[in-house]
């Protein structure tokens, strides 16, 4: 399936000559494309990177919805999960974190929606189970209600990336580039390019200890809809919005509602968030940064 990120990364690094060599894996996790450069001493860089399919394996373990087994698809098929993971009871309350500081707009209990709308089925009998705040969770259970399921495609990948970046410090990282469908860097500067899927290239940014996340309803539609559902039918505002923060968890869940609110509601979000900027691009191709 392919994701709804369209931030295209140039391999351009701003450092100093002696850190221009660097160690590379690249996989898949998570539906995306995953690429860790690290920068370092040799022994460093391949013991950090030899743990990056172990923790990445994890996190599918845990929040795949096209694995049975994980985590995510046994609490959607029975509506009650016992003793959940430590990725799962940290992942809940950053949800709920970002849920309360986008009023709503940021909601994992779409599934339903998505599910219906992807098989043709009844999307108002879907919307009707909709509502993060009637989730029950605790350190020892998630309960849902009647016909609700959760997706986190929305902050997953962020919250990889900054659990990724948790590891590679671990191993006495100090310089890389973190990328699971949401990009990270450590150190830096790092340039990235960002890109909106009907206007293209549309600028680059530096990237120095900060995360980058970018959302484009367009990028992929169910029939005559986008894919970036609103949890109240809400439509997109905006063609692509990029989140810029210290927690690549909350730039992803963020700029998946950003896409639903206007530049008031977007300044507000700021503040509150305490983001380092937000990008948008609007349906003729305009660019406004916050």
């Amino acid at each position: 399936m392919k994701r709804r990120r369209f931030l295209a990364l140039s391999a351009a690094f701003a450092c100093a000559p002696a850190l221009a060599r660097a160690d590379t894996w690249s996989g898949r996790a998570l539906g995306a494309d995953v690429s860790v450069t690290l920068h370092g001493p040799r022994d460093m860089t391949q013991k950090a990177l030899a743990d990056v399919p172990r923790l990445l394996m994890n996190f599918e373990q845990t929040f795949s919805l096209f694995q049975p087994t994980s985590s995510l698809s046994k609490l959607n098929m029975m509506g009650r999960l016992r003793n959940p993971n430590a990725l799962m009871r940290t992942l809940m309350q950053r949800a709920d974190e970002a849920y309360r500081l986008s009023g709503g707009l940021f909601d994992p209990t779409v599934q339903p929606v998505w599910d219906a709308m992807a098989r043709g089925r009844d999307v108002a009998r879907a919307r009707a189970s909709l509502g993060w705040r009637r989730v029950y969770f605790t350190d020892e259970m998630i309960e849902l209600q009647s016909g609700q399921a959760l997706t986190f495609n929305g902050i997953a990948q962020g919250f990889a990336t900054d659990v990724m970046q948790l590891l590679l410090r671990r191993h006495g990282a100090d310089t890389a580039l973190v990328n699971v469908g949401e990009q990270a860097a450590m150190g830096g500067p790092f340039t990235l390019g960002v890109q909106d899927p009907s206007h293209g290239h549309i600028g680059t940014r530096q990237l120095s200890n900060m995360a980058i996340a970018t959302s484009s309803p367009s990028a992929l539609r169910l029939g005559e809809a986008h894919h970036i559902l609103g949890p109240h039918g809400q439509e997109p505002l905006w063609s692509t919005v990029s989140v810029e923060a210290r927690s690549a968890t909350l730039a992803d869940a963020l700029s998946t509602a950003a896409v639903f609110m206007d530049l008031n509601a977007l300044r507000d979000l700021k503040a509150r968030a305490k983001l380092h900027r937000i990008t948008t691009v609007d349906a003729d191709g305009n660019v406004q940064t916050l």
